[in-house]
């Protein structure tokens, strides 16, 4: 029986394109669930936007010396378009700067103001004094209370995944400034999650809901169990949706209470353009609804989201929440600010039509109970050993041999033997198993299924080798491609959620619309037939490519750039030191010197003993370089060297004075050594 469902993924900020780490934690599961959903029959509003509210979006307008709007104007773009172009299937994809969604937003405001369910508060909030502007969220930094973490911001830590608020940070910092903030009066409105505890409580912890993931439940659950307490909904911000109450000037909505009403705005604007009634997708019992998140906005979709439609009262409430961990990238977390990511755009410039690949790879290796790690050798290798080698394979081995000894025509077969009653029955068992896969939102498992059903076919075409019986026995050798066809036909509707492109390239291969009924999911498990005798095939293509180690060289030599221009960009110089005099600087004697011999200091990492020949003498000298030298490599080297620095026992070595080193652009120690060779050693350097 068909089922109305709400689908939502979780609003990009527009301050950045996307990567494939929001997409593997939100919308490539949330894609196959909608693309499912539609297979098997059911009716769906697959239903996102750009945020274009949040406090980064004006951090980046600030640095780029450009407005907010143009920041949003800009990357809602190109995050569409690469939604559009990566086959990401939304109903309606909106933006949060729309007017209906400030209409919604501020309506949805009124109502809780109306009903007094927001509490107002006269709290101190950091102030930055310079910038004439309290600091909210990210416009402040500090130290994170609960990990040490001393980059979190003023609404969350990023390293643990902590909410907090600017006013929880230890030694916090304004983010437009530097300056460390004073605290000053202002008025708020919050909504009193404590009241609304009890109804949480039961509808979470006794309810049904330990069907949610663990990650998810556990988190709510330690929310909850620590108490609950009122939070903020609007703030001191010029740039947002205006407080619609007296005594709001100057405020705008807390983007946490604007942007999961985007989901109802952008359902309004599909329900308008599509003739349907909006209210059905969020306030009739029947319908599902599932939010599709990662892990950092858990919170705020399981307790204040569903505290604000609890409140207002005519909403449903979601059915779940399938929040997915995070996804590393080689080894490192994935970091917009250090451009340690892999851009969406980037992606479909470097492997053109290739796009189910990486939705294979993600899905393949989803975050979906722990962090993942994503490498470019096992993106290459997922593509390689199972796409190309296993999918691929097995289509084209049964397209090209129906076009070779068949005309492309669908050959009629004979009689069964067991092996092919018992492959036809477990062809038609794959979409229940897959299908409990996806329902569980078990994606990973789902995919791996699909595959399984191309090994099935590769499996049956090794064993049956219709290449030897269509010189022994024509009959076999029909019977044999009749059942692997049928196995083909099977895999261009499975695939379908979660390679698209390629489902569309094998129903077009298997001229699947010349069929008086195209099949849709459950016709495999109840057609007797899917391709029947008779039916005309087209010409082979290769649904895959092979991905080659040059082209995974330069996925891998990009990110070493960006590492390194990310280092040169956010190195630290040190400040200059408090002003010495003149005569300071003449007890300095600093001469040329050559080391004559060195050796590594026993049990340590970071020392060399140095014998150097000053000019006046030749003395011992302890140098913390062996991470950066090997001993033989600085014998003969000319340096330069602080003779009369006071004696100094490192090790049971007496040290009699110190190399002078300097750091290059990329952090490489290097000697602070004459340009010419015919300088002698002793001479003072002045």
């Amino acid at each position: 029986m068909s089922k109305r469902y709400t689908i939502t993924a979780a609003l990009p900020y527009t301050n950045g394109p996307i990567h494939i780490g929001h997409l593997a934690g939100v919308y490539v599961p949330a894609d196959i669930y909608s693309r499912y959903l539609r297979l098997t029959g059911n009716d769906v509003a697959f239903i996102c936007g750009s945020d274009e509210h949040g406090v980064p979006i004006t951090i980046k307008a600030k640095k780029e010396g450009v407005t907010p709007q143009d920041i949003v104007d800009k990357y809602h773009a190109i995050i569409k378009k690469s939604f559009e172009e990566f086959g990401i299937s939304f109903d309606n994809y909106s933006r949060t700067s729309a007017k209906i969604h400030h209409d919604t937003a501020q309506e949805f405001f009124k109502t809780l103001y109306n009903k007094n369910e927001f509490v107002e508060e006269v709290t101190e909030q950091l102030y930055d004094a310079e910038a004439n502007q309290f600091l909210a969220d990210r416009f402040v930094i500090g130290t994170c209370p609960k990990c040490g973490n001393e980059e979190a911001y003023g609404d969350q830590c990023e390293n643990c995944g902590s909410s907090l608020n600017a006013t929880d940070l230890i030694n916090p910092k304004s983010a437009i400034t530097g300056n460390v903030p004073t605290l000053k009066e202002t008025k708020h409105w919050f909504l009193p999650l404590n009241k609304h505890e009890d109804f949480l409580r039961e509808w979470i912890l006794k309810g049904h809901k330990k069907d949610w993931k663990p990650n998810v439940y556990g988190q709510v659950k330690s929310w909850i169990d620590d108490g609950l307490r009122p939070r903020a909904v609007t703030r001191d911000l010029d740039w947002g949706i205006p407080v619609p109450a007296e005594g709001g000037e100057g405020k705008v909505l807390y983007v946490w209470f604007d942007a999961p009403i985007g989901y109802i705005s952008s359902t309004k604007e599909w329900a308008a353009r599509e003739g349907k009634n909006w209210e059905d997708y969020w306030k009739d019992e029947n319908t599902k609804l599932v939010h599709f998140i990662g892990k950092d906005n858990i919170v705020f979709h399981c307790i204040i989201f569903p505290s604000m439609l609890k409140a207002e009262g005519s909403y449903i409430l979601p059915e779940n929440v399938p929040a997915n961990e995070f996804l590393n990238l080689e080894n490192n977390k994935l970091s917009t600010s250090k451009n340690w990511a892999v851009w969406l755009p980037d992606y479909l410039m470097d492997f053109p039509n290739q796009q189910d690949v990486l939705r294979y790879a993600l899905t393949a290796n989803a975050p979906e109970t722990k962090d993942n790690d994503f490498t470019w050798k096992d993106f290459q290798a997922r593509n390689n050993n199972e796409l190309v080698a296993i999918f691929g394979n097995f289509i084209n081995r049964v397209v090209v041999l129906t076009n070779k000894y068949y005309n492309g025509i669908v050959p009629t077969p004979s009689n069964y033997k067991p092996i092919d009653e018992e492959t036809l029955a477990t062809v038609k068992a794959y979409p229940a198993v897959i299908s409990s896969s996806i329902e569980r939102y078990r994606f990973r498992e789902a995919s791996q299924e699909l595959i399984n059903l191309a090994r099935l076919g590769n499996k049956y075409l090794a064993d049956e080798e219709p290449w030897k019986t269509i010189k022994t026995d024509e009959e076999r050798t029909k019977t044999v491609m009749f059942v692997a066809l049928q196995i083909a036909s099977a895999l261009a509707v499975l695939s379908e959620p979660f390679l698209p492109f390629t489902s569309h390239k094998l129903k077009a291969i298997l001229c699947h619309s010349e069929l008086d009924s195209e099949s849709n999911w459950e016709d495999i498990s109840t057609k007797e037939i899917l391709l029947l005798a008779e039916h005309k095939i087209g010409k082979g293509e290769l649904l895959f490519s092979k991905i080659e180690d040059s082209q995974i060289e330069a996925q891998l030599a990009k990110l070493e750039a960006s590492k390194k221009a990310n280092e040169v960009a956010n190195k630290v110089v040190e400040p200059q030191k408090e002003e010495i005099t003149f005569d300071d600087f003449t007890k300095l004697d600093i001469r040329v010197g050559t080391i004559l011999e060195a050796e590594k200091m026993p049990k340590t990492k970071k020392l060399l003993v140095l014998k150097v020949d000053t000019g006046i003498d030749t003395r011992t000298i302890v140098s913390g370089i062996a991470e950066s030298f090997k001993p033989e490599d600085v014998i003969g080297k000319r340096v330069t060297v602080l003779v009369n620095l006071a004696p100094r026992k490192l090790r049971g070595v007496e040290s009699q004075g110190m190399i002078l080193m300097t750091e290059d652009e990329a952090g490489n120690l290097v000697f602070v050594n004459p340009d010419k060779d015919e300088v002698s050693n002793g001479l003072t350097i002045s």
